[in-house]
């Protein structure tokens, strides 16, 4: 079993642990055991994500549950489409009804918003990248649909990549204090012994709000810097201030991103756009079941 199906399993377990307690009273009342079909439909258009879930909901509630897909993750839909045919316990379908449109609606409205503003980033080859602004315990998951709807998943969490912020710099007094330190923990044995890699293999990244802190990133050696909360006119500034000092330098741009925006952001010329938004912000996709027995 992968990570990312233990995550599925637990999530899961977690959801119907929430909803259904000691037990569905409604469906045990009004029910009795038999086999039912459901059909999940789509009550609104976007990209698909989070049909490993589905899958996982109705199959720990009946194991024998069939379910066919008819469209699959990171494949777009239309209202009135037929996503999935489910075949089974009908105790097991209604009762895991909710749980399994929840997964989905949510994961596939992030996929749907990370799709438009792929969309309009499309000509300038600038990548959409989701952040650590996320549902406490659904981090993968969520990075999983943003993948779905185009973007590229950017720092799991705090161990994968070194990011210093303004906070980490007002801590440290300078970017070239902050810089240096951490060059300083990641030759340390405490480093090697806590995270167990190598530290050629941890990429520094700089946040800078202005053009004295973006020379002085780039004076440290850094090669990847993160150009805080600028205006696009003021983004183009820094990026044509950075490729001139050093034209590999990779360029994120982040803050306040919108779908108004992004293509002017994305016309600065930055490799990358980091957008929260994609992932605390995407309204939920619209789906239902509909059962025929």
């Amino acid at each position: 079993m992968t990570v990312i199906d233990e995550i599925i399993e637990r999530q899961v377990e977690l959801a119907l642990m929430e909803d259904i307690g000691p037990g569905d009273i409604t469906t045990l009342g009004c029910l009795p055991d038999g086999v039912g079909k459901g059909e999940i439909v789509a009550k609104s258009d976007g990209f698909l994500a989070g049909l490993p879930l589905v899958e996982t909901v109705f199959t720990k509630l009946d194991p024998k549950m069939r379910i066919d897909c008819l469209i699959y993750d990171s494949q777009p839909f239309r209202r009135g489409d037929r996503i999935a045919i489910i075949e089974g316990n009908r105790r097991a379908l209604l009762t895991g009804e909710r749980t399994a449109l929840n997964f989905l609606g949510h994961l596939s409205g992030i996929a749907t918003l990370t799709s438009k503003f792929v969309d309009k980033t499309r000509e300038s080859g600038a990548k959409i990248l989701d952040t650590r602004k996320t549902t406490p315990g659904l981090r993968h998951l969520e990075k999983y649909a943003v993948a779905c709807g185009g973007g590229e998943n950017h720092r799991y969490g705090l161990y994968d990549l070194a990011l210093v912020k303004d906070n980490h710099i007002a801590a440290a007094g300078t970017i070239t204090a902050a810089v240096e330190n951490l060059r300083n923990f990641l030759k340390s044995k405490e480093f090697q012994e806590q995270f167990v890699t190598e530290p050629d293999d941890i990429e520094i990244e700089v946040e800078v709000t202005s053009e004295a802190e973006l020379k002085e990133a780039l004076d440290c050696g850094v090669n990847r810097l993160l150009l805080d909360n600028q205006t696009p006119d003021g983004l183009k500034k820094l990026v044509d201030v950075a490729r001139a000092l050093r034209p590999a330098v990779l360029l994120e741009a982040s803050g306040n991103v919108t779908l108004d925006n992004v293509a002017a952001i994305a016309a600065s010329g930055v490799d990358f756009i980091s957008i929260g938004a994609l992932t605390h912000s995407a309204p939920s996709s619209d789906f239902s079941m509909e059962f025929s027995r």
